[in-house]
This record gives C-alpha cells, structure tokens and sequence, in this order.
C-alpha cells in the first residue's frame, strides 16, 4: 500500500498476496490493510493507493485493476523497469477507470509527489 497525504507519497507498506490463484490475481491481506487504516485513524499516514508488479506485463492498469480500484486511490504499477502512476476515477481514458499521473522524485526520503493528471 502507498501512505501519505492526497499531494505525497511517504512511504509504502508491504503485504502478502492472498488471492487463491497468485500468479494471476493480487488480493492484499485483510490484517494488513485493517492495520493500515487503524494506524491511519490513530494519527499515522493514510493509505492513498496501492503498488504491484506486472511481472512480463506492462506498467499499466489491467482489466483486474480496474475492477478492484477504489476512486481518489492512487495506483503504482511496475513492470520491465518502468513504473508508472495512475489515479483511479470514474470514467477514465485507461481502462474507464484511471487516468495517469506524472510523478516527480520529491524528498530525501525518495517518496513520489504525484504532479497532476497527465
């Protein structure tokens, strides 16, 4: 998961991947994202997206991704060196649910700031 304020990412959560057929589908760990969100009301980070590769696919959202999205969620996917930024919305040009976004390397820290709607 990607935590942060709505303008920066700060840093990133890890969580396994508990879907019942991981090598096609991704579903993030309920424990992990419950702890997520409880640290987030109790004054940490907020949960602002989420990452994941596309291991032999491309750095785009899939048809997948578009189906779990939640909108105002930001999504970071990699895949052959390359990553890229999307922001789910409704009706977008990727997918009909995202739209990219640019990213500029932004702190000491090497959190992204995402720069807007491409």
């Amino acid at each position: 998961m990607l935590l942060g304020t709505s303008d920066l990412v700060s840093s990133a959560m890890t969580a396994d991947n508990v879907a019942p057929k991981r090598r096609k589908r991704f579903e993030l760990d309920p424990a992990v994202l419950i702890a997520a969100y409880r640290s987030a009301r109790a004054g940490g980070p907020s949960v602002v997206g989420h990452y994941h590769s596309h291991p032999g696919g491309r750095a785009m959202p899939s048809r997948c991704d578009a189906e779990a999205a939640q909108s105002g969620q930001l999504w970071l996917i990699v895949a052959d060196g390359v990553a890229a930024m999307y922001l789910a919305v409704d009706n977008g040009s990727v997918q009909g649910r995202f739209e990219p976004v640019r990213m500029e390397a932004g702190c000491a820290t090497g959190c992204w700031l995402p720069q807007g709607v491409m």
